[in-house]
């Protein structure tokens, strides 16, 4: 199997940002790690291994990238509008960089936005708010709104709002989505989303397919038995659904 690793200065995010390929071809799948993790994330859990067949026939090709919560929801040190104004300027670099990087090196017409845990939020998020650039999103275990506080979660912007939070939360956008386009865009995308039926946030997914369904707009909601939450769930999830 093809394995490649990259490294470039980013100027949207002003520092080295890191990332990993695996094979040669194939519809292209953008890998957010979850909360914390890195672009070696997703093969030090054993999903790449999972998923080889798929990658050594040429019909999936990994781009497993960087995360830097620490530095934008997790920096808690900064204001929330400086955690927003972090994060969007990793969107910038995902958009910017990353992407153009997947269509030189594949061009596959069809591009995947895939994560777990937080990585199924910036995978949604990003997906839902850009659905032009993306044909299908698989996104595990996810919470799709920051500003709620469930079980230990905390309120990741400790109570702000403004309209950076407005639209970069899926839950608070799309009801108010209305362009003809961008429902349209919507509307062609395979939505996969799965969450364990003891997950802290099964009603905020639960909440995010009603939104959906009340657009029209086409998708998937598997639930699974317990949690589900951790690699050894996410290893089973992934050869069925992405």
């Amino acid at each position: 199997m093809n394995r490649e690793y990259h490294k470039w200065w980013s100027p949207n995010l002003q520092r080295d940002m890191e990332l990993l390929v695996f094979g040669s071809g194939g519809a292209k799948v953008l890998v957010f790690p979850t909360r914390g993790g890195r672009f070696f994330e997703y093969e030090n859990l054993g999903m790449v291994e999972k998923i080889r067949h798929k990658i050594e026939a040429n019909q999936l090709q990994l781009f497993c990238i960087d995360g830097i919560d620490a530095e934008s929801f997790y920096c808690y040190w900064a204001h929330p509008s400086g955690r927003m104004t972090r994060y969007m300027q990793y969107e910038e670099y995902v958009l910017r960089e990353v992407l153009p990087l997947m269509h030189t090196i594949n061009a596959h017409p069809t591009t995947i936005s895939h994560g777990c845990s937080l990585g199924a939020f910036h995978a949604a998020n990003i997906a839902f708010k850009h659905p032009h650039l993306f044909n299908k999103l698989c996104a595990f275990s996810g919470r799709y709104d920051l500003t709620l506080q469930v079980e230990y979660f905390p309120n990741l912007l400790d109570g702000h709002y403004d309209e950076s939070v407005y639209f970069n939360t899926p839950t608070h956008f799309l009801p108010n989505l209305h362009g003809h386009d961008q429902l349209n865009a919507l509307r062609a995308m395979d939505i996969v989303l799965v969450i364990g039926k003891e997950d802290p946030f099964l009603d905020n997914n639960l909440h995010l397919s009603q939104i959906l369904n009340e657009k029209g707009i086409d998708h998937q909601l598997h639930l699974w038995e317990e949690r589900a939450h951790r690699g050894y769930y996410w290893r089973r999830m992934v050869p069925l659904y992405l």
